[in-house]
């Protein structure tokens, strides 16, 4: 009972973690968004630009900070959960396989995340004359992709925290896999018993009689 606790704490406590990281990666992903610079803030000098620094660029890569150690620690977590566990029934192997899945999904999620993250917050990294972001020209992050960064990140959050579940479902059917052997085997001496006692039983009047 007091395992069955610890787990629960610690499951919670991971998903506290998660949620918390998360948040704070979401909030800069979307404070990104209204700091970044805009076409309007770039300077022509002849056939050069340039753009100034912007906010956007600290807090771009506070965002893919904030969600990498929140991605580390959420699949970490449920890797370790779900590679204690030794499924033995197409139960076990069918909770392990949806556990693939939505680790798999989730790390995709979050590669996009970061690469709009960082390209995005590159470009308000400043660009000078003669240099710009690419060959000299400069460049502006479009509308909307730091906001659509702060999206993934939600979904990213959302999938990793149902990794809990799926953890949860495996080492739940690897357990009742490894249960079951006991039990068939308990039942088996159960019944070998019970025949037996049956067998004296009925050889014992037999014994008497010949007295």
């Amino acid at each position: 009972m007091e395992k069955g606790s610890s787990g629960l704490s610690s499951r919670a406590a991971i998903c506290g973690i998660v949620v918390f990281l998360s948040v704070i990666a979401f909030s800069c992903s979307l404070a990104a968004e209204f700091r970044k610079v805009k076409e309007k803030d770039m300077k022509l000098d002849g056939s050069l630009c340039s753009l100034p620094k912007s906010s956007a660029f600290e807090l771009g890569v506070a965002a893919i900070a904030f969600l990498f150690v929140a991605q580390l620690v959420g699949t970490t977590a449920a890797v370790t959960t779900v590679c204690a566990g030794k499924p033995r029934k197409s139960s076990a192997t069918r909770g392990r396989a949806a556990f693939v899945s939505l680790l798999v999904l989730s790390w995709l999620s979050f590669a996009v995340a970061v690469i709009l993250l960082a390209t995005a917050a590159s470009m308000n990294h400043g660009q000078r004359y003669g240099r710009g972001w690419m060959d000299g020209d400069c460049y502006v992050a479009r509308s909307g992709v730091f906001g659509g960064a702060a999206g993934l990140v939600v979904v990213t959050a959302l999938i990793t925290l149902g990794l809990t579940f799926a953890t949860e479902s495996a080492a739940a059917a690897a357990a009742g896999a490894m249960a079951t052997t006991p039990a068939s085997s308990s039942s088996a001496t159960c019944t070998r018993t019970h025949l037996d006692a049956a067998s004296a039983d009925a050889e014992q009047p037999g014994g008497r009689s010949k007295q």
